[in-house]
């Protein structure tokens, strides 16, 4: 039987987002400084020829995909529901530029779940995202677990 190995790596950034319709103060466009940790699962290659032996994914691999699908969308931007009125929703666009329209309320539990959903569409075959934890602040955090969600 094959060994199955989780690797993490570890991401940071900075986005700003409000909460539409919201009862608190995060109802005010705020930012935070985001760390995102990546748990993908899978058996090492075993090839002692092959250049990737002894590997699940290569770091720099899973790099480039969170980069992609994540990091380069959310980095520096203001992150807003769909919900909200398209006045409000244009006003943001023109004052911030980089505005990302999500389809749901973008709170750190919900942003976990996108995110989840974004690199595993990107994952080669073999390799399951395990888990997912978005720290919104150094002391809160969201958790998506790929058991919780079969």
């Amino acid at each position: 039987m094959a060994k199955i190995i989780r690797i993490t790596k570890i991401f940071s950034f900075e986005m700003a987002h409000a909460l539409w319709n919201y009862d608190g103060p995060c109802r005010n466009i705020h930012g935070h400084s985001y760390r995102l940790f990546v748990t993908v699962s899978g058996s090492p290659a075993h090839d002692p020829a092959g250049p990737r032996n002894g590997i699940v994914i290569d770091f720099s691999d899973l790099k480039k995909l969170v980069h992609e699908k994540i990091i380069s969308v959310f980095d520096h931007s203001l992150t807003i529901s769909s919900g909200q009125d398209n006045e409000s929703t244009e006003a943001c666009r023109a004052m911030f530029g980089n505005t990302v329209v999500v389809d749901y309320q973008p709170t750190c539990e919900n942003l976990a779940a996108d995110f989840a959903s974004r690199i595993m569409r990107g994952l080669p075959p073999g390799i399951k995202l395990h888990s997912l934890k978005l720290y919104e602040t150094a002391t809160s955090y969201a958790e998506w677990f790929a058991s919780d969600n079969e």
